[in-house]
């Protein structure tokens, strides 16, 4: 182990326990505390973030990972993930001089901001961050008066149309204008190393990924053609950090592998990045919030009354933090969060429509509306999921609480793998978002099935001797999830096609008895040139 985590960082769960014990536990010390004064708190699960490591390097082995610093930057967090390996993005000296105090050595941190300050791109040039994003002229201009030895990575617009968050709007080079931020780089004798690209967060076509790579290639060869070596890829974000969303991260992997296959193939001499956030933490971390103050609204409407007989009325609920706070998803992702009751109410207990809402005397500061709970109290808990994308750190300046105590927790089990870099056999009852092995059937072929991705004439061009092997290994990019197993049948094929005498119209084999019960064969397309 490199050092970052011990054992003294977090409280070890063991096996027959879970988190959920934890919060428990912490929410009935927290009742009984004598003071009276009660605040949200977090408990975050180390243990979900390792196995969410291990998934994305099964998932996409080619890439290394760089964390999101501004996505949740506590130390826990921090610690774990440079324990494991990953680098780190940063958007200003703040978030730089954090990581560097974890010890985190400057070749690990990339500069991943487009829009910085003069003082801070000084920061950076002394204490060694040499990886610095731009996307414009005077941002390049900026670099090279300041920080002289960088090496620049161009950062181009995707379309985020389909997207929560559309970063394109203010972040990234439109393509017909990266030939000449490319000649301006080479004129002020600056190094432009790489290209970067972020499809914005909560994006629901994968195949944006897929172009976006495509339009990388085109710039990787401008830079070449102007004689920059360009040798990083980086991947941006955008990953989900759930598992109940439109597209699985499993899937987005699977579209990112075949474009790479295709535009960066391996050996081609590039490292390939990728800027994670939510991806690790969002799952991890669970809060707790206390209701501090509550009221009952009678409704006016004529002639409906509730079953009993009396007036039909909401219950608004005041929690100690809002969306000024821990629940800013409200108000930035437009999520309704969904709570879960800390002590489990009798079956037959009445519910009743409820809202809550934050401490800020804000109109706006609701949390969640159209809920249906049963009779709640002051000093109940409630029990929020999925909380750890931007909400620590992020406190109130409108009446809630500037920081929120964080308990770590990890299992034993998850602690064992992370020393040993090995992935954890066993899953604890909290685990959400694991990597489950696949089957070998063509069960899943429907809904993993990636579509052609678009290749620029000016890639194809010069390798017209490969256009064989690219329409054959083409199958192999049809359903990323079987990959490397096809890939091992299409070479067989590529045998069988090349030991013929003629080119075929049409060459058959069989695949492996695994994938069914009836041998299924696969049709290679008539290639367009000739042997």
């Amino acid at each position: 182990m490199a050092g970052y985590l011990s054992e003294s960082d977090f409280v070890m769960v063991e096996e027959g326990f879970s988190t959920r014990d934890l919060l428990e536990e912490l929410t009935l010390e927290a009742s009984q505390a004598t003071t009276g004064e009660v605040a949200a708190f977090f408990v975050a699960n180390l243990g979900a973030i390792v196995r969410k490591h291990f998934c994305f390097l099964k998932c996409l082995p080619r890439v290394r990972p760089f964390y999101a610093v501004k996505c949740n930057s506590s130390l826990g967090v921090l610690k774990v993930l440079a324990e494991l390996g990953l680098g780190f993005s940063c958007v200003n000296k703040a978030e730089m001089e954090l990581v560097q105090r974890v010890g985190v050595p400057a070749s690990k941190i990339i500069y991943a901001n487009p829009c910085k300050q003069i003082a801070q791109i000084k920061y950076a040039a002394k204490h060694g961050v040499q990886l610095l994003s731009f996307d414009n002229e005077v941002e390049l201009a900026k670099v090279v008066k300041n920080h002289a030895s960088a090496k620049m990575v161009l950062c181009i617009a995707t379309d985020d149309t389909h997207s929560l968050s559309f970063l394109s709007l203010k972040f990234g080079a439109l393509l017909k204008s990266c030939r000449h931020l490319l000649e301006n780089a080479k004129k002020s004798h600056m190094e432009v190393v790489g290209v970067s690209f972020h499809v914005g967060s909560g994006c629901p076509d994968p195949q944006v990924y897929a172009q976006s790579i495509a339009e990388a290639r085109l710039v990787f060869e401008m830079g070449a053609e102007l004689g920059h070596t360009m040798h990083i890829l980086d991947l941006g974000g955008g990953f989900p950090g759930v598992e109940r969303t439109k597209v699985r991260f499993e899937e987005i992997a699977s579209v990112i592998n075949s474009a790479l296959d295709l535009y960066f193939p391996e050996g081609c001499g590039v490292d390939i990045l990728a800027e994670l956030g939510r991806y690790y933490v969002t799952s991890a971390f669970t809060v707790a919030v206390s209701i501090v103050a509550k009221k009952e609204v009678l409704l006016d409407q004529p002639n409906r009354e509730e079953e009993n007989g009396s007036a039909l009325k909401t219950i608004v609920y005041h929690l100690d933090d809002g969306v000024y706070g821990i629940f800013n998803s409200v108000l930035f992702d437009n999520i309704c969060p969904t709570p879960l009751l800390q002590k489990k109410p009798p079956t037959e207990q009445p519910l009743y429509s409820s809202s809550l809402w934050g401490p800020a005397a804000d109109g706006r500061d609701c949390v969640a509306e159209g809920l249906w709970l049963p009779q709640l109290h002051i000093g109940d808990w409630l029990v929020f999921e999925n909380m750890g994308a931007y909400t620590v750190g992020t406190g109130s300046l409108l009446g809630g609480t500037q920081t929120c105590h964080i308990t770590y927790a990890m299992s034993r089990v998850a602690w064992e793998a992370l020393r040993g870099q090995l992935l954890p056999v066993e899953q604890d009852e909290d685990a959400e978002g694991v990597c489950k092995p696949l089957s070998c059937g063509w069960e899943i072929t429907d809904t993993l099935c990636v579509g052609p991705v678009f290749t620029p004439a000016s890639i194809i061009e010069g390798r017209k001797e490969n256009e064989m092997w690219r329409m054959v290994r083409g199958w192999g990019l049809v359903c990323g999830k079987l990959r490397s197993l096809q890939e091992s049948w299409l070479h067989r094929g590529l045998l069988l096609w090349s030991s013929s005498l003629r080119c075929p119209s049409a060459v058959t084999f069989t695949a492996p008895s695994c994938l069914g019960t009836s041998p299924r064969d696969f049709l290679l397309p008539t290639p367009t040139c000739t042997l």
